[in-house]
């Protein structure tokens, strides 16, 4: 008789109930396909693994399924919209905790350029960072969750860059009244976001009379995810080349940190099926 294959924990393992929180959303497999042999928890602990470790998928431990397994995953979930989804509920789920109602009325919007690979699609040079990559443009609720994250290249403008988040956004969030910013977005863009959608533009500005950091109301709540975010590596850079799978790294850190709050606690050592270790998606 043989002893079912296990292996240690790594610490971003989701625990049981976090997978509990997860499992009924990820999509079943093809009644005509062939029978699914491949364990989705582990291929979720893996793409975890890498967002926090910033490895290459082909270093991916070998105790987890193969990586070519791994990353078509990750490419048909993103292709399927899973993580924003995955993304969508568990911060429905954080601010009824929270004891708010589950979509917000009000949020934030900023933006973080970071430095582009030699795999990255996207390049261009914001010359107020003195950075030459991309531009990651957020928008978040005033819980600090993401509500709507678009990647484009460095070079592009503040607030062109806030038109292509506002336009992505406006058709999820009905409830959405009042975006605070920075003075980065101050001018065209109040009067046309108002004629877009009725949102209201609230510019949050820093005092010229005040030397040295000071905290802003208001806007210290989306520079504060992006605090949360820079603690996964693979955000550290921009590697991918195509924009909607940066966009997914964002979503799957925010995921990540959403279930830790939901269901605290640390992953036990894993049990796993023969299966586990078979090549199928």
């Amino acid at each position: 008789m043989h002893a079912t294959p296990s292996r240690s924990a790594y610490d971003t393992d989701v625990t049981d109930a976090q997978w509990a929180l997860v499992e009924s959303l990820v999509p079943a497999p093809v009644p005509a396909g062939a029978p699914r042999t491949t364990d989705l928890r582990e291929v979720l602990n893996a793409i975890f693994y890498r967002l926090h470790t910033g490895c290459a998928w082909k270093d991916l431990p070998h105790d987890f399924p193969p990586e070519g397994t791994v990353r078509e995953y990750f490419h048909c979930w993103r292709r399927q919209g899973l993580w924003e989804r995955l993304n969508d509920t568990l911060r429905r789920q954080v601010r009824q905790a929270e004891g708010k109602q589950p979509e917000p009325t009000a949020a934030l919007i900023d933006s973080q350029s970071v430095k582009a690979t030699r795999t990255s699609g996207l390049r261009g040079y914001d010359a107020g960072k003195k950075v030459k990559g991309t531009k990651r443009h957020i928008l978040v609720d005033t819980v600090g969750l993401l509500l709507c994250v678009v990647l484009h290249a460095a070079n592009v403008p503040d607030r062109d860059g806030a038109q292509l988040v506002f336009a992505r956004a406006w058709p999820k969030f009905p409830t959405l009244r009042l975006v605070w910013a920075d003075g980065g977005y101050a001018g065209k863009l109040i009067t046309w976001l108002h004629a877009l959608c009725g949102w209201v533009l609230t510019i949050v500005k820093r005092s010229d009379g005040v030397k040295g950091w000071v905290l802003l109301p208001r806007r210290w709540v989306v520079e504060r995810t992006f605090a949360w975010l820079s603690q996964c590596r693979v955000l550290a850079r921009d590697y991918e080349y195509h924009a909607a799978s940066s966009e997914a790294w964002v979503q799957i850190g925010m995921i990540h940190l959403m279930l830790r709050r939901l269901q605290p606690g640390k992953p036990q050592r894993r049990h796993r099926s023969r299966l586990a270790n078979c090549i199928g998606v």
